[in-house]
């Protein structure tokens, strides 16, 4: 067995389940729905998909190395996230999930909106092309070509977030008897919008990752 592809299947599988936006938009989404749940977490590992494939292609090092690049990036993330914590919250106060009467009469449009905002909140995080670019060099052998190993960590990671956020979702959806009850929604909704939009406030205001 390869020791360093094991290594990096470890640190990997934690980078994916480290609880944040995209975590929280999972779960949010889940409680409106199963397939909305699983929906955003297709979206997560599709902006997972971007951000390695930018390392791979070698974009990522000219946005990292780009600072007005990076922080446009940043604050479309920060002013996303913002807008899904302020959404939260509004429906928290509502006392009824965000978007429910629509999604509800809708369902198909209610998947492609938790796919858009799974995908957009893990696609316009600025952190992701730093960590990428510091991350997948270290795992790939001294003297073996870049390209095809890194495509295999790469791929690694995407399935990794394939497995993790949908299983969420499921999850959710088995406990959401419990968590679907009013004053449980309604809290599970303020805390959601409250972690949401501290994120997004941090992203705008705070300074470029490095």
């Amino acid at each position: 067995m390869d020791a360093q592809l094991i290594a990096f299947t470890g640190v990997a599988a934690g980078m994916v389940a480290l609880p944040g936006a995209d975590f929280t938009v999972v779960v949010r989404n889940a409680l409106a729905s199963r397939s909305a749940g699983v929906a955003s977490g297709l979206g997560v590992a599709g902006g997972l998909l971007v951000h390695t494939a930018l390392a791979v292609a070698g974009l990522a090092a000219v946005l990292v190395a780009v600072p007005a690049l990076l922080r446009t990036v940043q604050l479309l993330g920060g002013a996303y996230v913002l807008y899904l914590g302020i959404s939260a919250l509004r429906a928290a106060r509502r006392g009824t999930p965000d978007g429910e009467g629509s999604e509800d009469r809708h369902a198909d449009r209610g998947r492609v909106r938790a796919l858009r905002q799974g995908f957009l909140t893990n696609a316009l995080n600025p952190k992701a092309p730093v960590l990428f670019l510091s991350l997948l060099p270290q795992f790939v052998p001294e003297g073996e070509p870049p390209l095809p190993r890194t495509l295999l960590l790469a791929a690694i990671v995407v399935a990794l977030a394939l497995v993790w956020f949908p299983a969420v979702a499921l999850l959710v959806d088995r406990l959401g008897r419990w968590l679907r009850r009013p004053r449980t929604a309604r809290a599970v909704d303020g805390g959601s919008g409250v972690a949401l939009t501290a994120l997004g406030l941090v992203l705008v205001t705070g300074p470029l990752p490095h």
